[in-house]
């Protein structure tokens, strides 16, 4: 093995870690509130998280990028970065303080203006460890992302249970998230990561020049995880993005712990094989096929024991389908968000953007047409947006040689499906075997049995990536 696959293999080892740590506190938080809310206030907490999901896209827009393929001073360019995404998160934490009631006003839910002010308050933070994250991942330096990352969740998660138990209701997450905001970026430097504020006109003029493309694409990205939770709390109100929400983040989870670390070795990966002039569809094959076993693995199970979670209480019930269709949608997801690290690895993000303002367009489409008629049409309507879009990025792939080769990319679809066929055929002869759909003993016996046989089937069709 070269040494930058070696790097590879090490920093995707160490960004799993940081992600299974720091995710899962997110999952753990994410279980709890569905224990100790209501519907009504998980779905306010969704909204305000959603609000500032978008204001972190916009206030780091190509942070990463910039500094993984810069060949300028790092240091310097880092610098520069930190004023501006800090300064544009102040302007932004500004903007949602003023302006949360007007917000909450248009969402059709007042009741969630305070938890707005709240979790605005982090966005400053959060931009200063954005920068710092940067230039960990240029060095495929994921080790030292533990403690700040990992860490700050960690202690978020701890405070959000804390609270929760203790009857704060909805801004006990939104505390955790502050408090995970403010740690990371002390975390960081406490690992040695310390970046000055300079300015450098050179490096702020390539920083706008790259934000220009790769910077619209990143907020279109955010907005297609976050406009269908505004898009239900408009016309549904905040009980109905509760359940939806519940649904999106168990279905979130593959896709966070497998396509987001594969994603963020293979860009700066890719980067340093494009200046070196190597190919590069062979390494997207083998992450492609990476991607494809584990999350679709993982996706076939979570969807076979998607009744289970009444589990949380009966309440969530209405949770079951949408989230057996969001498995679906996070497959598609899964290997679009992978493939665009590759297409900007290799100089082409007006591509990138070109597809994902296609994503976001056939999504708002089938959000006019579908969110009337519930939670379920939603997801539907993501499941149809994303899985169209997936054949177009292969395409804008192979065109220019860096697309994953036809014969992986079957293999690794055919042990999904018969993962999935598999999983569904054992669900329904398992039936309540294991116990009734709210019991926590049975959940996790059935859990064991699906996760076993989608092993099997997975690995027999994949045998040659299994072994890699």
């Amino acid at each position: 093995m070269t040494p930058v696959g070696r790097r590879a293999v090490r920093g995707s080892l160490w960004l799993f870690a940081v992600n299974l740590v720091s995710k899962g506190s997110q999952m753990a938080v994410t279980l709890v509130l569905a224990a100790f809310l209501t519907e009504e206030g998980l779905g306010l907490v969704a909204l305000a998280v959603a609000l500032v999901n978008i204001g972190q896209v916009v206030q780091s827009m190509g942070v990463y990028d910039v500094v993984s393929r810069t060949e300028r001073d790092p240091g310097r360019v880092a610098g520069t970065l930190l004023v501006l995404s800090a300064g544009a998160g102040v302007v932004l934490a500004s903007a949602l303080v003023l302006g949360a009631d007007a917000v909450a006003d248009a969402l059709d839910s007042p009741s969630a203006a305070p938890l707005v002010r709240l979790a605005a308050l982090s966005l400053p933070f959060s931009a200063v460890a954005g920068v710092q994250m940067g230039l960990l991942h240029r060095r495929l330096d994921f080790r030292r992302r533990l403690l700040p990352d990992a860490g700050g969740a960690v202690l978020g998660a701890v405070v959000a249970i804390a609270l929760a138990a203790a009857g704060w209701g909805p801004h006990s997450l939104v505390v955790g998230l502050l408090c995970t905001a403010v740690a990371q970026p002390v975390l960081a430097v406490a690992v040695g990561v310390r970046v000055r504020p300079v300015w450098d006109a050179d490096a702020a003029a390539e920083a706008v020049r790259w934000i220009a493309v790769v910077g619209p694409g990143a907020l279109v990205a955010v907005l297609l995880i976050n406009v269908d939770y505004l898009a239900i709390a408009r016309v549904h109100g905040p009980e109905a993005v509760g359940a939806y929400s519940l649904a999106y983040r168990i279905a979130w989870v593959p896709y966070i712990l497998v396509a987001v670390v594969l994603g963020g070795v293979v860009l700066p990966l890719c980067a340093e094989l494009v200046r070196e002039g190597r190919g590069l569809s062979e390494v997207v094959g083998r992450f492609t096929s990476a991607v494809l076993v584990v999350t679709g693995g993982l996706y076939a199970v979570t969807a076979a024991l998607a009744d289970r979670v009444v589990v949380f209480g009966a309440r969530w019930a209405d949770a079951a389908l949408p989230l057996a269709l969001l498995c679906l949608y996070g497959l598609g997801i899964s290997l679009l968000h992978l493939w665009y690290q590759v297409l900007k690895a290799a100089g082409h993000a007006r591509r990138y953007l070109a597809l994902e303002v296609t994503h976001l367009a056939l999504l708002l489409a089938g959000l006019l047409i579908a969110t009337r008629h519930g939670v379920v049409a939603v997801a539907l309507a993501q499941v149809a947006a994303a899985w169209l879009v997936v054949p177009c990025t292969w395409w804008a792939l192979a065109r220019r040689g860096i697309g994953p080769p036809l014969p992986a990319l079957a293999r690794g679809a055919a042990g999904v499906v018969g993962a999935a066929a598999c999983c569904a055929a054992v669900g329904l002869a398992v039936g309540d075997v294991f116990g009734p759909p709210g019991s926590v003993v049975a959940a996790l016996g059935e859990g064991v049995v699906l996760a076993v046989v989608c092993g099997v089937v997975v690995a027999a069709a994949n045998r040659e990536v299994v072994r890699r």
